[in-house]
């Protein structure tokens, strides 16, 4: 219930650890005590997505509670997103999650999210399919995950299912578009009469997500590599679909009433943490908690140093032990 101030250690050399052959990746899942799996999910609308699980070993302890996991806009789950289900997995936590409508291996245009409200049925969709999938894990408390758009989502996941979590991780939540990377005026006003038209058009003049989200100059490189990266400019019917989605949950904070923590780095120009604030002040959750790091940016669980990483995953994994007691 309170908000720490933490200082940014010094930048330590960082290395891509997971091969690129799934017998390479099972290795690597070995090696960290869980196991892994990948499927397809066909939601209610007759998308195929693409969806991984990350577990304890079998031979473990059963899980202490399940969390679904929703990455951000241009990522996916198969790529540096996943290096936090796999820490949660080996501290006993069963994680799932799928790639988004237009991203990573699942269907759609690249990058294009016409209608926020589809997705999160979509989630619901997955989210009722693992319960089921999963019976033996009926009991175990279940909680959201969402970095920048997934938080969004997972906030309105939250709206449309208010009794079925025990409480949500928010990083970097995209409660509202930052002013710094939001299009100035008039252009919104011309791109939406344009976007009427030709929504898939990619011509939305905003600088590369990417490079402003991670600090590490060497995990630039990294993000880089990832082949079902996009990097194109946004799409016009994608942008204004933001827009609409984050002015109404900037109205919304005070509907808010799932606990949650909501994690932001000060130094955030993607996602504004001053949104992050205010959800904190005007949700009615009983059990909300607020950290904000001095000098972090948006990739709070990537593209920071390795000493940063580990202190968002301890505060993270505090927050959810104690949830999970």
């Amino acid at each position: 219930m309170s908000e720490s101030e933490a200082k940014a250690p010094q930048q330590q050399p960082f290395r891509h650890y997971w091969g690129d052959t799934p017998e390479e990746e099972d290795d690597y899942y070995a090696q960290h005590g869980i196991r892994g799996s990948t499927s397809f999910f066909k939601c209610p609308r007759g998308l195929s997505l693409f969806t991984r699980s990350w577990l304890p070993t079998a031979d473990g302890p059963p899980p202490r509670g399940l969390i679904f996991m929703v990455h951000g806009y241009g990522n996916d789950v198969s790529w540096t997103f996943q290096m936090t289900p796999i820490f949660l997995a080996g501290k006993g936590f069963a994680c799932f999650a799928f790639d988004l409508e237009g991203h990573g291996r699942s269907d759609g245009l690249r990058a294009f999210v016409p209608d926020v409200d589809a997705v999160v049925g979509d989630c619901l969709a997955f989210i009722g399919s693992i319960k089921q999938q999963y019976a033996q894990f009926q009991g175990l408390p279940c909680f959201l995950y969402g970095e920048s758009m997934g938080g969004a989502i997972c906030l309105l996941t939250h709206f449309a299912d208010r009794l079925g979590f025990r409480g949500a991780v928010l990083v970097a939540p995209m409660c509202k578009i930052s002013d710094k990377v939001r299009p100035r005026w008039p252009i919104p006003e011309i791109l939406s009469v344009v976007a009427r038209v030709l929504p898939t058009l990619p011509i939305v003049p905003t600088p590369d997500i990417m490079l402003k989200s991670v600090k590490v100059e060497e995990k630039k490189a990294v993000a880089v590599m990832n082949p079902m990266r996009y990097r194109g400019k946004p799409r016009l019917g994608t942008v204004l679909e933001l827009l609409r989605v984050t002015g109404q949950l900037s109205q919304k904070l005070s509907d808010v009433s799932i606990p949650f923590i909501v994690l932001h780095g000060s130094a955030d120009v993607i996602t504004d943490p001053e949104v992050s604030r205010a959800l904190y002040e005007e949700a009615r959750s009983e059990d909300k908690t607020i950290k904000i790091y001095v000098g972090m940016m948006h990739s709070l669980l990537f593209g920071e140093t390795d000493e940063n990483i580990e202190i968002v995953r301890k505060d993270i994994l505090s927050w959810l032990e104690d949830r999970c007691r």
